[in-house]
């Protein structure tokens, strides 16, 4: 299916593999408890059988990070703890996903997926009008990615238990937030059409 798209946000190993670290910590918990990678990759089973486009958005930067902005609160802490960092094991996309050759790959410098990347051309290219997404954390790269979609005029999907915060309330708070952005439905729910 050409016009739609399934948008796997952030779904790297420094933010959800348990040896990462933050796997390690309330992001890892959270994925966990909330069967995120299990959810995810239902999702994009279901998304393939389907015909529906994958792509994987991954933040990162380079070894020197040159496009990291020193004043984030989100991203100061990369530099000073060497993560997010492009070529290396943590920005790669968990392998439980299963990453495949022909799937789209999303680098970004900031929250929003579509902030200086490739996206744009993408979705343009293929004629996009619905993406669905997921991933990690709610209340920043998914609420990004649907409310810059919202206002591109894409039909948003997100897949709610593809999804966590650094909490249950501050997940539960984001996608509250969403729904007069999107539709909110589930991996198990969810029909690729």
């Amino acid at each position: 299916m050409k016009d739609a798209i399934y948008l796997v946000l952030d779904m790297e190993n420094d933010l959800v593999h348990a040896d990462g670290p933050n796997g390690k910590a309330a992001y890892g918990e959270q994925v966990r408890a909330r069967g995120v990678l299990a959810n995810t990759r239902r999702a994009i089973d279901k998304a393939r059988a389907a015909g529906v486009a994958i792509g994987f958005v991954r933040v990162g930067f380079s070894p020197d990070y040159r496009e990291c902005p020193p004043n984030s609160p989100i991203f100061s802490g990369a530099r000073k703890n060497g993560i997010f960092k492009l070529g290396t094991w943590g920005t790669q996309v968990h392998p439980d996903l299963g990453q495949q050759s022909g799937d789209f790959d999303i680098v970004k410098h900031r929250v929003s997926p579509f902030y200086a990347t490739n996206l744009d051309a993408i979705l343009r290219a293929r004629g996009v009008r619905r993406i669905y997404c997921s991933g990690i954390s709610t209340n920043a790269v998914v609420q990004a990615a649907v409310r810059e979609g919202h206002d591109r005029d894409y039909e948003m999907v997100v897949l709610e238990d593809g999804c966590c915060g650094l909490s249950t309330q501050e997940h539960e708070n984001a996608i509250e937030s969403l729904r007069r952005f999107c539709v909110v439905t589930t991996s198990v729910d969810v029909v690729f059409e």
